[in-house]
């Protein structure tokens, strides 16, 4: 019997609702219901949602019970997420630079069968949207 059922990521964050914002802009979506008011989100990443939670830093303080990590100082975490094609690569880049976010790497090709980019959202953490063509892939 599997008793894990589901998995979430829990992202502290400054402003909830800019945050939100600023995701919803990106493309995402979120689960209106599942929300625990002004102070947390539920954010669905991909057409078989991975839930990621954004929390309000000091709750997110109270659930850890030590100290935030600086994402602007160090990571502790890299979330990938594909995209169908190189436009879409592209497009976010640009779409988070628009937003507040900064594009730690911009879109090019890697290892000959990917094309990605980097951003970090308004709070610093990382993302990282990677197309990649599996015909070329050579492993």
């Amino acid at each position: 019997m599997n008793m894990i059922q589901e998995c979430w990521l829990n992202l502290p964050v400054e402003d909830v609702q800019k945050s939100k914002t600023f995701f919803q802009s990106l493309g995402f979506s979120f689960q209106e219901d599942q929300s625990q008011g002004p102070h947390s989100a539920v954010m669905l990443v991909g057409s078989k949602p991975i839930v990621v939670m954004l929390f309000q830093r000091e709750i997110f303080k109270n659930f850890i019970g030590g100290e935030i990590s600086d994402p602007q100082k160090g990571n502790e975490i890299l979330i990938s997420i594909d995209a169908p094609n190189r436009e879409t690569v592209v497009a976010q880049a640009q779409k988070a630079r628009e937003l507040g976010g900064t594009v730690f790497g911009e879109p090019s090709e890697i290892d000959g069968w990917m094309f990605g980019c980097g951003f970090s959202d308004l709070d610093g953490h990382k993302w990282n949207v990677l197309y990649m063509d599996q015909e070329k892939r050579s492993f």
